[in-house]
């Protein structure tokens, strides 16, 4: 019999210390890990959440046997995080994460999200084969998303006015030499979609890359019946649905003047965040376009279900996009901007259609909604695609063929092993 695999996993913010969608990502990751039989402890840092939560603390979020959660707390508050960013190593929190990696000798470290939690000094801490997921592009960009100056899409590098205009502290370590030199801890390194991958190298990444997906747990058979049969619509009108955090980076600005122009369906708005009054003023008078705020996820389930489409408007250079993959899951088709990795996964599952600008977009709403066995091909090979290629079972596999593959090269051999008998 196999022995379980012990793996740690290291970021900053983890549910429900958690805001978007990387620490989401990192738990269904550890879930499906345990319903393997292996054993995951994360590690994340409690500090940075709270510095940076601005609403009540979050209700606790009860975990599998198997799943140890343990949430940094170094008893200074913010001047813990703040250390962590500026200095590139775990500052008043190191020697716990030392004891924690030591004590639970772990076969793969699986290092996330790190930027308050540690920076690259983190990388040099622990034993095991070393997994870094870029779930930002943080490994070459000091405010984690290539949006220069707080307004546009990054084309070169300008990081010191850059990060100024985000009103954020230089980071000295990142002239110094410092990650390039801990980047050599790291066994494999994951990008999220091959275009991450190529912007990683654009901007100078020199270590090879492996692309593996985000992933959303497997639906049964009759999970699968459910919703193709599910009742009926969540509004009493035919509605596009975007879901997301409320910022201007994520392109809704340009999408709400479109509905003043289109009159067939409402736009549906899942989500909250600071940009959110702004839009409430640009969508004043419109009734077509409605916020329904943060949804859980089994309220989310019904509106995707239900929705002519999901509108993906971000103008930035996201790493993958999961909300397309929650939406494919669904039998939903999606309406991306054709930027980043959206074109990729578009074109890669048939699941929908992309747009540059709104004439496009309306163009994209009208086929919709004009045209239903062309929504019905894209509703199927979405539901197709997510099975083969975004589902747990696709995915989680594929994760531990890569790590044993890297502890091969590593000189790993009794780890290589258990991970392939383990697979």
């Amino acid at each position: 019999m196999a022995r379980p695999l012990r793996v740690a996993m290291l970021t900053t913010f983890y549910p429900p210390h958690n805001f978007g969608g990387d620490g989401i990502a990192i738990q269904r990751l550890s879930r499906a890990l345990v319903r393997r039989g292996h054993e995951v402890t994360v590690v994340h840092d409690v500090d940075a959440y709270n510095t940076l939560n601005r609403g009540p603390d979050p209700a606790p979020v009860e975990e599998p046997a198997g799943l140890t959660v343990v949430g940094l707390k170094s008893g200074s508050g913010p001047l813990s995080p703040l250390l962590n960013q500026q200095l590139g190593r775990p500052v008043l929190t190191g020697g716990r994460i030392r004891d924690l990696l030591a004590d639970g000798q772990f076969d793969i470290v699986h290092y996330n999200n790190i930027s308050l939690i540690g920076g690259p000094g983190l990388l040099a801490i622990g034993d095991g084969v070393k997994v870094y997921e870029a779930h930002e592009h943080w490994l070459v960009c000091p405010s984690h998303v290539l949006w220069r100056h707080n307004r546009e899409l990054c084309t070169g590098r300008q990081c010191l006015r850059c990060v100024l205009s985000y009103r954020r502290p230089p980071q000295a370590w990142r002239y110094a030499g410092s990650l390039e030199r801990r980047l050599s801890e790291i066994d494999v390194f994951i990008a999220k979609s091959e275009f991450s991958r190529r912007k990683h190298a654009e901007f100078g990444f020199k270590r090879d890359m492996e692309v593996l997906p985000y992933f959303l747990p497997d639906v049964t058979v009759e999970q699968d019946r459910r919703s193709m049969v599910a009742g009926g619509s969540p509004h009493g009108r035919p509605y596009f649905l975007f879901v997301g955090r409320l910022e201007a980076i994520k392109g809704l600005d340009d999408v709400i003047p479109a509905f003043r122009e289109y009159g067939d369906a409402d736009l549906l708005i899942a989500g909250d965040g600071n940009h959110r009054a702004a839009l409430e003023a640009l969508a004043e008078g419109n009734p077509r376009v409605q916020f329904l705020g943060r949804l859980a996820p089994e309220e989310l389930d019904g509106y995707y279900r239900s929705a002519d489409a999901l509108i993906v408007p971000s103008l930035c250079y996201e790493t993958f996009g999961i909300i397309l993959i929650e939406a494919f899951r669904q039998g939903t088709p999606v309406i991306a901007r054709r930027l980043g990795p959206f074109p990729e996964i578009v074109e890669t599952s048939g699941g929908g259609e992309l747009f540059s600008d709104t004439e496009e977009l309306i163009h994209a709403m009208q086929r919709m909604r004009a045209d239903p066995e062309h929504r019905a091909t894209c509703a199927e090979r979405a539901r197709r695609s997510f099975r083969s290629r975004w589902s747990e079972s696709a995915v989680v596999p594929a994760y531990l063929d890569l790590v044993g593959r890297a502890a091969e090269r590593a000189g790993r051999h009794e780890i290589a092993r258990a991970i392939s008998e383990a697979a």
